[in-house]
């Protein structure tokens, strides 16, 4: 395969592709992981499993890459408890990692530094990969101190790729959010996972009451918790308490059940939701 990257003394925030309107999504990061020497998985900490590609991580493993794994978003879960199962799993090495309170980049810069010195190359690049609205551009804006990966939250915001210099002969490879080709088959379970993820926007979302119904399983006392109501894990009881208290009301004085779902999927994509140590499902 031609090298898609480009030499490794592209200028600082360059986009390396002429024509990248002409290029797949799945080609672009098949070059990238082919033409990069360290890979960053960035995973949603609250949904590690969820976010992770296996596809990319065969094929990163198969040509012999060194893949990390980020743990980002890590200010929405409780890490002893997440340290746990990451250890289990054997994901390593892995960094925490928090763009909004900017925790672990000194430590991820560390470990890049460490894994390129041993590569023994002039030059080193590291591929950035993830699910869209993993994080992806805020990581690499907050590890290099620049701004030259545009970021958004958006799902899927980033559109073509560019190479950002971390160091002399260090540079990060900003690409597009992937979803598996086997997830973009139209379907309810797909669609609902994506929205949980982020990878599709909570304006988007195609079933905003069943993912909230979901979230709520999954999360019990959590959405009763920040919101101050007593719903019992009912997603519907929920959705009409929250409505009224907004005021998304339709003719008839009826909720607008899909616009108050999807003022809910919003608070928790943008994290106004966190997940809290020990909690449980309580009366408020």
């Amino acid at each position: 395969m031609a090298n898609t990257i480009g030499k490794a003394k592209a200028g600082r925030g360059k986009s390396i592709y002429t024509n990248k309107h002409l290029q797949s999504v799945p080609l672009i990061i098949g070059g990238i992981i082919e033409q990069a020497d360290i890979i960053l998985e960035i995973l949603d900490a609250r949904f590690i499993e969820e976010t992770r590609n296996a596809e990319i991580e065969k094929k990163i493993k198969r040509l012999g890459k060194i893949l990390i794994y980020i743990l980002n978003k890590s200010d929405l879960v409780d890490t002893n408890e997440i340290m746990q199962k990451v250890e289990m799993d054997n994901l390593k090495p892995y960094i925490f990692f928090s763009s909004k309170e900017r925790r672990g980049s000194a430590k991820l810069r560390k470990l890049i530094k460490i894994e390129a010195g041993k590569l023994k190359k002039e030059a080193v690049n590291v591929g950035v990969v993830g699910y869209p609205n993993t994080g992806k551009s805020s990581l690499i804006n907050i590890v290099t101190g620049t701004s030259a990966a545009k970021v958004s939250s958006v799902a899927g915001f980033t559109k073509g790729i560019k190479k950002i210099k971390l160091s002399k002969g260090l540079y990060l490879i900003d690409t597009p959010g992937i979803i598996p080709p086997e997830e973009k088959k139209a379907g309810m379970e797909n669609s609902m996972k994506h929205s949980q993820i982020g990878a599709v926007t909570w304006d988007r979302t195609k079933y905003p009451e069943m993912v909230i119904h979901r979230l709520m399983q999954e999360n019990p006392g959590l959405f009763e918790n920040h919101y101050k109501i007593n719903a019992k894990g009912d997603s519907e009881f929920l959705i009409e308490e929250i409505g009224r208290k907004l005021n998304f009301l339709k003719k008839g004085n009826e909720v607008d059940e899909i616009r108050t779902a999807k003022k809910i999927l919003r608070d928790w994509q943008e994290g106004k939701i966190r997940r809290e140590k020990n909690l449980t499902k309580r009366n408020i």
